[in-house]
């Protein structure tokens, strides 16, 4: 049987493992620098920042999708913005990455949000090519600006207080 279920504190180590997968699909593994203990808190602690759900299969966790909400100021409404959407490779091609996004459409509709975003990475074709099945739009006149490390110390260093 399958079901898609909220991510409890006990799976922390399992999300861990699925960001660890994921961040090697995308050749990204060396940037990875979160610990279970960082999770555990941003995830349940005090403030919870993000949101996980999990895709089984006979209790088997096979997908995952990691999100949070963001705010529209054009739409004066919250939106749920999917940082990561991974689906094991033995498990795809059986519509679990769809049934995951139809799940947080259905969560932020019930929500009462006006937009659900992500990025992809530009040379992983076959998820913009899927995306674009169900009707997502590219944004291609908008970049996305980072701040990290130094810069962002820096620059909050120039913050009145």
């Amino acid at each position: 049987m399958t079901r898609i279920c909220f991510a409890q504190e006990a799976d922390v180590p399992e999300i861990l493992k699925f960001i660890n997968e994921l961040a090697v699909y995308e050749k990204l593994e060396h940037e990875v620098r979160a610990t279970v203990e960082q999770l555990r808190e941003s995830l349940f602690g005090r403030r919870r920042y993000a949101e996980v759900l999990f895709l089984e299969e006979d209790g088997k966790k096979l997908g995952f999708a990691l999100f949070f909400h963001n705010f529209s100021t054009f739409l004066a409404q919250p939106g749920i913005y999917l940082e990561d959407l991974f689906v094991r490779p033995e498990a795809r091609g059986k519509g679990y990455g769809k049934r995951l996004l139809a799940y947080l459409a259905k969560l932020a509709v019930n929500r009462g949000c006006g937009r659900l975003e992500w990025w992809v990475l530009d040379w992983n074709q076959p998820a913009i090519d899927f995306y674009i099945s169900l009707g997502a739009q590219p944004m291609s006149e908008w970049t996305v600006q980072r701040i990290t490390g130094k810069s962002l110390t820096g620059l909050a260093k120039m913050a009145l207080d």
